[in-house]
């Protein structure tokens, strides 16, 4: 895979905030040298966050968010600024882009926020090339002019400083196999999939597998039992796609570790032992409680979906409850979650480890259980504590 081909997920998001026409866009342009941004003299031209995916050389593979500005006024305004705001949840870098010399309560009040969410951050001071040429700088700001390049290296410095680009050792599968080993990924092709391709945490995980040497075999559950047959050895461990759980559970032996994508990249994005804890409240549930079903993208929802259709059917009978629901999916992540008796997370595919992580901590901080799919879904097919043997720590909970 290439620096280009790297998932939207897994790069570095760097998150360009500040008042109206303080030079953001400008200054996104500037670091990235393309015009990706509108730039313009009139106040308030960005008007919804810009998110795009490039390379910022030599930091590699990141994603660039330029955001309305923190200062907008009326109605359309204060929306346009609390998505800005909801940008910070997936932010793993803030460049604050201040217009001159001095910050103005919005930007002083935008770093509080940035310090409270403990964001890794950056202070530039914009257009000083058309100030007095003597002004008062403070340490650890760093100024200059986006238009006229002043100052955009060591910009760009201070923010390969902040990323940390080292590799921090996490892996989705490979340092649960060993060279040559066998993995079995289940992956059924139904009306749900999309045509012509697998969904990327299949594509992922086939990857880190090559990338550990390990031998792949991809095939639908219809054909898994006749599979393990012909391999003429059991694989090191078999991975399913969180809607099959009860099906393959039923046809592989208990002999072969057995788990779940949806559980992979639960551990992978480090929300395993708390989805672990949250499924386990569907035991509580009772008449009338009230369940958010969140996922992280948004795609055309399908006649048998996942979050909307199977999720509900299958807690219906497991818990024998009448439970209300409410559906979110994208940015769409609620501010307050008082009211719901837990929260049902997608696997977060799409969404990078800081956003993933911020809404645990939300249902978390409001002391609502929250758990993803693919836990909830091998919880209640009785096969949780079988699909957690990979992980001792996580395992021994159970």
């Amino acid at each position: 895979m290439g620096l280009n081909d790297t998932p939207s997920a897994d790069r570095i998001h760097i998150g360009i905030f500040g008042k109206r026409n303080a030079g953001k866009s400008s200054v996104m342009n500037a670091l990235t040298n393309q015009d990706i941004a509108i730039v313009s003299d009139v106040s308030g031209t960005t008007t919804d966050p810009v998110l795009k995916a490039m390379e910022m050389l030599p930091l590699g593979p990141v994603v660039m968010i330029d955001t309305p500005g923190i200062d907008d006024e009326g109605e359309l305004g204060a929306l346009r600024v609390k998505k800005s705001y909801q940008m910070l949840n997936k932010t793993d870098i803030a460049l604050v882009v201040i217009d001159g010399a001095e910050e103005s309560s919005e930007d002083i009040a935008l770093i509080e926020r940035i310090k409270n969410k403990n964001i890794p951050f950056v202070i530039f001071h914009n257009k000083t090339d058309i100030m007095p040429a003597e002004f008062p700088k403070k340490d650890g700001h760093l100024y200059g002019s986006a238009l006229k390049k002043i100052g955009i290296d060591e910009l760009k410095n201070a923010i390969i400083k902040l990323s940390e680009i080292k590799d921090d050792g996490k892996r989705i599968i490979a340092d649960l196999i060993d060279p040559l080993d066998t993995v079995v990924l289940v992956v059924p092709i139904d009306s749900a999939a999309p045509k012509g391709r697998l969904i990327l945490p299949q594509q992922q995980t086939i990857r880190d597998i090559l990338e550990a040497g390990g031998i792949s075999v991809v095939v639908r559950e219809t054909e898994l039992a006749e599979t393990l047959k012909k391999l003429g050895h059991n694989p090191k461990i078999v991975v399913t796609d969180s809607q099959a759980f009860g099906k393959v559970s039923a046809i592989v032996p208990d002999d072969i570790l057995l788990t779940s994508f949806s559980i992979l990249f639960a551990r992978y994005k480090g929300i395993l032992e708390t989805a672990v804890k949250g499924a386990v409240c569907l035991d509580s549930l009772e008449n009338g409680d009230r369940i958010l079903i969140s996922e992280g993208c948004t795609h055309h929802r399908q006649c048998e979906d996942i979050g909307t259709v199977k999720l509900p059917k299958w807690i219906k009978k497991h818990t024998g409850k009448d439970v209300e629901y409410d559906f979110t999916s994208g940015t769409q992540f609620p501010d307050d979650l008082n009211g719901y008796k837990m929260v049902i997370h997608c696997g977060g595919c799409m969404l990078n480890e800081r956003e993933v992580r911020y809404r645990y901590r939300c249902a978390e901080e409001s002391g609502i259980p929250i758990t993803n799919y693919g836990t909830a879904i091998a919880y209640m097919n009785g096969i949780l504590k079988r699909s957690l043997k990979p992980f001792e720590d996580i395992y021994a909970m159970l």
